[in-house]
């Protein structure tokens, strides 16, 4: 379910799609996550969302404890 945010760096304008398996919309939320198990405490992995999966993906992670952070798309591509 992962989804990379930039899928071809050499497109001038990648598409972002849901991480919803099916899904194909546009992304535009970005669900920070990570498997305490397996992780270090500050890695993040991420999911991609749209408006109609975002509650879904988000309980999904949640219900696990893996649910850090949820913030709009271009929030968070500023960050980087």
């Amino acid at each position: 379910m992962n989804a990379p945010l930039n899928a071809d760096a050499n497109s001038p304008s990648p598409a972002v799609i849901c991480s919803a398996k099916g899904c194909r919309a546009a992304a535009v939320w970005v669900l920070a996550w990570n498997n305490p198990k397996l992780h270090t405490p500050e890695r993040r992995k991420t999911w991609l969302a749209c408006d109609e999966h975002r509650e879904h993906l988000s309980q999904f992670l949640a219900v696990r404890g893996f649910l850090k952070d949820v913030v709009p798309l271009a929030e968070w591509e500023a960050r980087q």
